[in-house]
């Protein structure tokens, strides 16, 4: 397929990303964005300060990419800012020189046709706004990103429907994202989550097929647990997704008055087990076919842990107003 260009019909479109401490990723992603079928005007990767050689790896490909123009600026950082992804964001959609914006992240890579798929009815003038959604790459996925993904918003095909944000894939016109104030910098985590309902309360977002983020998060049980606590606790922080803090704690006093009276009948145990076996494949059971034989139970047993730890860490969120530092601010 040849690459589509930029004309007086096809308006261009910038790409942004903020990173930090992203060297075993920045390639494979600045590779995926360069292959597009409708290039990006420009690709700007906002470097909050990195210190495992991200910013020399930028350095090196945008000599074979003109297109390329990393930014670093050190106020990115949580030692400078409480929200560093967002100010990256921000910084970087600042910079850019054209009316369409689309986001990416490290950690990502995007099918040749992701940007001209994500970005076409914003082009066309039929919307303001668009989101991709992500999913699990096919070709590099664990038994727990299997497990875990629809508790952490990630499909699990590339064909799955997905009304859901995520700064992973989603595109607006620059004009729009100045009118909502941008990304909020004063959250850690959680703050696409923010900015897509501020989007959502201006103009109706346009929920795009073929344009997911390929996401290889390589989790472990342990670390899909933390993903989903540190999420939890972004909520609770901003005040958000309230319905899922109390649906969560439901589903922790059924459980734990079930066990109460087990002694007496078993019946409140089975209802809240079929309920439990209802949670945690309701979302995406189509798209297990395929999936290892082991990814059920894994899955049922990541669902019963759930709302334990949404519950334990909105709460906590909500009493402490502190987010936990991700693994590249701590180095």
């Amino acid at each position: 397929m040849q690459a589509t260009t930029a004309t007086a019909s096809t308006p261009a479109v910038s790409v942004i990303s903020t990173v930090r401490n992203e060297a075993a990723e920045i390639d494979r992603l600045v590779a995926s964005l360069m292959a597009q079928t409708l290039p990006p005007a420009e690709v700007i990767v906002v470097d909050g300060g990195s210190t495992d050689g991200t910013w020399e790896r930028l350095q090196a490909a945008k000599s074979r990419c003109p297109n390329l123009i990393p930014i670093r600026d050190e106020s990115c950082q949580l030692s400078h800012s409480p929200g560093p992804i967002a100010r990256g964001r921000n910084i970087a959609i600042a910079a850019t020189s054209s009316a369409i914006v689309a986001c990416v992240d490290a950690g990502c890579t995007y099918d040749r046709a992701w940007l001209e798929n994500l970005t076409a009815s914003i082009r066309k003038g039929e919307a303001e706004y668009a989101v991709g959604g992500s999913c699990i790459d096919p070709e590099h996925r664990t038994l727990w990103d299997i497990a875990s993904a629809p508790f952490l918003g990630v499909k699990l095909r590339a064909e799955a429907k997905t009304k859901s944000c995520t700064a992973r894939s989603m595109a607006f016109r620059k004009e729009l994202w100045m009118r909502v104030g941008g990304f909020p910098e004063d959250l850690f985590f959680g703050e696409d989550t923010v900015f897509d309902l501020k989007m959502r309360a201006v103009v109706a977002p346009a929920f795009v097929e073929r344009a997911k983020a390929f996401y290889q998060p390589s989790h472990t049980l342990l670390s899909a647990l933390r993903r989903l606590a540190v999420y939890s606790m972004s909520d609770g922080v901003a005040g958000v997704r309230r319905a899922r803090l109390w649906r969560n704690l439901a589903r922790c006093v059924l459980e734990i008055f079930a066990l109460l009276i087990l002694p007496r009948t078993a019946i409140p145990l089975l209802c809240v087990l079929t309920l439990e076996v209802f949670f945690a494949f309701r979302l995406d059971w189509q798209d297990l076919r395929g999936a290892p034989l082991s990814a059920f139970p894994a899955r049922m047993l990541f669902s019963l842990l759930v709302p334990w730890v949404v519950t334990w860490n909105h709460i906590v969120g909500m009493v402490t107003k502190t987010n936990p530092p991700n693994r590249q601010n701590l180095t």
